[in-house]
């Protein structure tokens, strides 16, 4: 009955959030250097790698309705007080270096739509541009202007990066083969590690964990949501499905070389080329909303951990805290003006070499951590009762995700650091 009385658009709306807070140049870049090196024989694996992250996240959904706390305070709770530290320590580095790389890609992508005072300089003024106006919407206009902003974005580069690939699609029976008949091509060895680097690719790392507190906001606190949650949560997987799939499609057909959001600008030259320059300016667009819905999605969600870190610190007051985290609070306003401040003081001024290992090396280890706390907690009936506990099915795609991500986080290692 619940789903049936709420209006679709807010059924649908933190699911967006996911789909659009997931999406940014760095999976731009790996859609675009797998369609190229290895065609369209792979995009299979954009769809494997959106019903894992999927997996995930319905796991996550269904340990806060059905327990009333979010993942983070059961993780706390259930598997020691070091859990704590841990965490604090991986969301304050994974912070710094994803905040550093979103304000130096929305750069690129503003200077290659309005150059002003050359590469490295637009870089730094527009990504500390885009950085301030992120955090006026976030202080100003509270979840409800965030949410509908992040919707025109998402509309905005679904329609041009769709259309995009639909107008350059060079065979479509070659595209059907790729989704339904599984393959690796070999690229001197290196076919398996773009399979892995763009199954794994798709739909985030920790921002995940922030679709706990997108459905606190929509008001959605039981185990009744629970399903209202996977509708929401498919049609966000199924957008960052299709997303990816077209970026594979662009990929194969446009090639070129770069890195992150100067691939995707070198990518807009191309398409230039071959449909003209109304195709660059719009897919400039759709790329610069991808990048800038990133960057404003992470401003908003990352500092609600931090909160809930911090409320965890302090005696709790009852068994079970179903209630929103209080945005006007100090821990989220200084945690939101610190990962809108502080990365910018190095990272805008040099190159992203050393960023880019690093963020690397974190983010190979969120997924696996994820997958390995949803087995121990969800498959307890005594925390989250028979009837929420995961189904043998959800256990084995769990073990599945832990270990692909594993095997993917190693070779993404060994490439960075080899």
């Amino acid at each position: 009955m619940a789903v049936a009385k709420r209006n679709p658009l807010r059924v649908l709306g933190p699911g967006i959030l996911v789909a659009a807070t997931g999406v940014g140049a760095g999976d731009l870049a790996t859609g675009a250097f797998a369609g190229g090196k290895l065609g369209l024989a792979v995009l299979w694996a954009v769809l494997v790698g959106a019903g894992l992250k999927f997996v995930l996240n319905e796991g996550l959904a269904r340990w806060q309705l059905a327990t009333g706390t979010t993942f983070l305070e059961g993780c706390v709770l259930h598997l020691g007080r070091l859990v704590r530290w841990l965490f604090l320590a991986y969301l304050l580095v994974w912070s710094y270096f994803v905040s550093a790389a979103l304000m130096s890609a929305c750069g690129v992508a503003a200077h290659a739509i309005f150059p002003w005072l050359g590469p490295s300089a637009d870089k730094v003024v527009y990504g500390l541009l885009h950085s301030a106006v992120a955090v006026v919407l976030v202080e100003l206009g509270g979840y409800r202007l965030f949410e509908k902003v992040m919707g025109v974005c998402v509309g905005l580069m679904f329609v041009v990066v769709v259309a995009t690939a639909v107008a350059i699609v060079p065979s479509w029976t070659d595209l059907a083969r790729g989704l339904v008949m599984p393959s690796i091509p070999q690229l001197h060895g290196e076919g398996l590690q773009w399979t892995v680097a763009l199954m794994g690719g798709v739909g985030g790392t920790l921002t995940i964990l922030c679709y706990g507190y997108w459905i606190r906001e929509e008001g959605r606190l039981g185990p009744e949501e629970i399903t209202t949650c996977r509708i929401d949560l498919a049609t966000g997987y199924v957008m960052t499905a299709v997303f990816g799939l077209a970026m594979v499609v662009i990929g194969s057909t446009v090639h070129v070389e770069g890195r992150g959001a100067t691939l995707v600008v070198e990518l807009a030259r191309q398409l230039e080329a071959t449909l003209g320059p109304t195709a660059r300016w719009m897919f400039l667009l759709g790329a610069w909303a991808a990048i800038f819905s990133s960057l404003l999605g992470v401003w908003q969600s990352v500092p609600y951990l931090f909160a809930d870190f911090w409320q965890l610190t302090r005696k709790r007051q009852s068994t079970s805290r179903s209630v929103r985290v209080d945005t006007r609070s100090l821990p989220y306003r200084a945690y939101l003006l610190a990962i809108a401040t502080l990365p910018a003081t190095s990272f805008l001024w040099t190159g992203f070499r050393q960023t880019q290992k690093w963020y690397a090396i974190v983010g190979a280890m969120c997924i696996p951590m994820l997958a390995l706390a949803l087995l121990a907690l969800n498959g307890r009936s005594k925390f989250v009762g028979r009837k929420h506990r995961n189904s043998l099915a959800t256990s084995i795609l769990l073990v599945a995700t832990l270990a692909f991500f594993v095997l993917a986080g190693w070779l993404e290692l060994q490439g960075k650091l080899l």
